[in-house]
């Protein structure tokens, strides 16, 4: 007899999952975002500068990923791969902590009073709201830097505009304004709010159809579980958002000369000029980033999450 209430508080029932379905505070949620993006921005800030290289020529330099790899690591040495590293990890770690707390937060105000539930059109736009934050606070002045770094080219650092991140943001707000970090804030918005819309919706998804994995349930994925859910997550958005991703690359690399006016001009000019497959040009390297990225930052996050709800939601032995 005296077993039983331990039995009830081990084995929550269907009831008390729902309730506190989104009882997750947004600090966990930060925290396991921050963690995933510091290992995913060390594993994968080479492919972000071929990304960045691509987008970037207008000439046919480069014939390809492996070309532009192989070409950088030549001319430049291996440490040209990891260019703009410190203002990448540190913009994915302030950007994921945003992101995940964010979202948190916007689910709290579209979800269920009665039920505790989330419908997948609040999930949608809880998402696309954390996207539209994390592009204007985080994002957008945190690539204008990173780009910027990334599209130097050379090996003697004397002969470089710019010397590291800090000098590179003060050099710009200096030349250009403060809203010379914001260059690109348009096209970063729509890509990165309907990106979050579709990963967060659909991470969810797959979780539940893959694994029966509901949030707040005190069921902790395997990292192999959240890696194959983050992964097929992150497909979707680099082919919906393409266009607007080579936009905001164009305008954000711009200085002195403005040849660009705007995101609409941006999008009529390239299509006049190059042609419709230029507006998703480095699309190859970003699937071999974002859905990596994805996975890796789940494979965090999920641990982290998961491992709260055992303990501080539903008392359950964390390595049952």
């Amino acid at each position: 007899m005296a077993d039983k209430p331990n039995q009830t508080q081990t084995q929550p029932s269907t009831a008390t999952i729902t309730a506190t379905a989104t009882l997750i505070p947004a600090y966990v949620k930060a925290l396991s975002g921050s963690l995933g993006g510091i290992v995913e921005a060390s594993c994968l800030q080479p492919i972000d500068v071929i990304k960045t290289r691509l987008q970037l020529d207008r000439s046919g330099a480069y014939k390809g990923i492996f070309h532009c790899g192989s070409t950088t690591v030549k001319n430049e040495g291996v440490r040209a791969l990891w260019k703009g590293l410190t203002p990448f990890a540190t913009h994915l770690t302030l950007k994921y902590a945003l992101r995940m707390g964010s979202n948190a937060m916007l689910q709290r105000v579209f979800k269920d009073e009665k039920t505790g539930k989330i419908s997948d059109g609040g999930r949608f736009l809880s998402g696309f709201g954390a996207g539209v934050i994390e592009a204007l606070v985080i994002v957008t002045p945190f690539e204008v830097v990173k780009i910027r770094l990334q599209q130097q080219k050379g090996l003697t650092q004397e002969l470089l505009k710019y010397k590291g991140p800090i000098h590179c943001a003060r050099l710009i707000v200096r030349e250009e304004g403060l809203f010379g970090l914001w260059a690109g804030a348009a096209p970063t918005v729509m890509r990165n709010g309907t990106n979050q819309a579709v990963m967060f919706t659909a991470k969810n998804t797959f979780d539940g159809l893959l694994w029966k994995k509901n949030e707040g349930d005190g069921k902790v994925l395997q990292p192999w579980q959240s890696m194959t859910s983050g992964f097929l997550a992150g497909l979707a958005g680099p082919v919906c958002t393409g266009p607007f991703d080579v936009v905001k690359t164009r305008l954000m690399a711009q200085s002195g000369e403005v040849k660009y006016k705007g995101m609409f001009h941006a999008i009529t000019t390239i299509y006049a000029e190059e042609g419709p497959r230029a507006l998703w040009k480095g699309l190859l390297p970003r699937l071999m980033r974002i859905p990596p990225g994805q996975a890796i930052m789940w494979g965090v996050a999920d641990q982290v999450i998961g491992l709260y709800e055992r303990k501080y939601i539903h008392n359950l032995p964390l390595h049952a």
